[in-house]
């Protein structure tokens, strides 16, 4: 398993982001590929993704760990976990750190792409432009 962890500063009090998080029926106007999303019960969310010119639907599990984080875990293929942790900078300022871990092979197989150290920094290139999107939604809203 490879493990990529990035974070981004947000323009927004913490519990601004943290409610935003929790709307994944928003996901698609900021996560790239997705294209539906929704909540089911138990704590799963379903996606509806396009990726590698393929589409796909994913589901995981979402859950709250402690003050501010939130892990998730996908139910199928492609096997794939990370989590969400907010802390404050400062009253109007909240730091967003994202993990992902995941098999390259695997992410490879399931959506295409380059192999070895190129889908690396694709998946690097591909989560950081979701958080600055995530940013920017936030920070318009």
């Amino acid at each position: 398993m490879s493990t990529l962890e990035l974070h981004v500063d947000v323009g927004v009090p913490i519990d601004t982001a943290w409610e935003a998080l929790h709307r994944v029926e928003h996901y698609p106007r900021f996560v790239e590929g997705v294209r539906d999303a929704h909540t089911e019960a138990g704590g799963r969310a379903h996606l509806n993704i396009e990726a590698g010119g393929r589409a796909r639907e994913v589901e995981a599990e979402v859950s709250d760990r402690g003050e501010h984080v939130m892990e998730w875990l996908t139910t199928g293929a492609p096997e794939l976990a990370g989590s969400f942790a907010f802390q404050p900078v400062d009253e109007n300022t909240t730091r967003i750190q994202a993990r992902l871990e995941y098999d390259p092979e695997t992410v490879r197989e399931n959506f295409g792409g380059p192999k070895g150290f190129a889908q690396t920094n694709a998946i690097e290139r591909l989560v950081r432009s979701d958080l600055e999107h995530f940013k920017e939604y936030l920070e318009r809203a």
